[in-house]
């Protein structure tokens, strides 16, 4: 799923693309809002909020969308329109004189008045990227978490933005068991942990490819995250996945046993391949 740098870059380039401009292409094909007809209208902004998109217009409507696993939005040139208007997974065309902001394969779409977006994006906790980003606030709603440091990182409730990908980086690159109880973390622990996320969101939504190493060569971009099976950059061991969370909400999460604590209690520490692989030999996990 795309995550809030992915998303902020996605509202961005949209926002530069047709902010000020009279729409003149409205086609959306989710079917409770596929009668709309927004012609004539004009974009004011449009901002990302965690993993949201909001497309404001001047009548006081916000389409509101979520990419969800696959969702896309494309920027096209208006004489390029007609072939994507043909997809079977187009959900969304919403065109100027001179660009076509397309949504594919979107995951929810929606029209609500403007000055009800809190209905759908008030249960958000501070924005990583965004101007109500507030680090103490974050840091006070994970550490009063009842579950565990990895799977509250991952709930937007407490901070919008921060999924898999940047949880995991996060946690290894500051030795934080994710299974751990907030509660029990040491003084000064999660603190790091926020900063550490907010820092590389920020990094990241300034390029395409995602990397908390520094590095953007493919196979080189990440510490742990979809590396299970492979060995650890910082002492060797084999990197591993297990689910976290409760159902049914669990997630994936990325770590090293050996840096951050041993075996997740979710990990049975059978063999895991590297993702991808369909060789080599897999090794499991000995508990020291």
């Amino acid at each position: 799923m795309p995550e809030g740098d992915t998303v902020w870059r996605t509202a961005t380039r949209l926002h530069r693309a047709v902010a000020g401009q009279e729409i003149t292409l409205w086609d959306v094909r989710f079917p409770e809002i596929a009668t709309t007809d927004f012609r004539g209208a004009t974009t004011t902004e449009v901002v990302s909020r965690g993993k949201h998109v909001l497309h404001r217009l001047d009548n006081g409507v916000t389409m509101h969308s979520h990419l969800r696993m696959e969702g896309q939005w494309r920027v096209e040139a208006p004489a390029d329109t007609g072939r994507w208007l043909r997809r079977a997974d187009l959900r969304a065309a919403v065109g100027t004189q001179e660009w076509t902001a397309l949504g594919l394969r979107l995951g929810m779409l929606e029209l609500l008045p403007t000055n009800r977006e809190s209905d759908v994006v008030g249960h958000l906790g501070p924005d990583v990227l965004g101007p109500d980003w507030d680090a103490e606030r974050a840091i006070a709603n994970l550490r009063a978490s009842s579950t565990t440091i990895g799977a509250a990182l991952l709930d937007q409730r407490n901070l919008a933005g921060v999924g898999t990908l940047w949880a995991s980086e996060s946690l290894f690159m500051e030795k934080v068991p994710p299974w751990s109880a907030p509660a029990e973390l040491p003084d000064g622990t999660i603190e790091r942990v926020v900063d550490r996320a907010h820092r590389l969101l920020d990094t990241a939504r300034h390029h395409a490819v995602q990397s908390s190493t520094g590095v953007r060569r493919r196979g080189e971009e990440s510490f742990v995250h979809a590396r299970s099976g492979r060995p650890c950059r910082r002492c060797g061991t084999g990197i591993r996945v297990a689910m976290i969370g409760k159902a049914p909400q669990e997630r994936t999460m990325f770590y090293c046993p050996s840096c951050q604590g041993g075996l997740g209690p979710t990990d049975d520490g059978r063999p895991q391949r590297p993702m991808g692989s369909s060789g080599g030999r897999a090794q499991p996990y000995r508990r020291a």
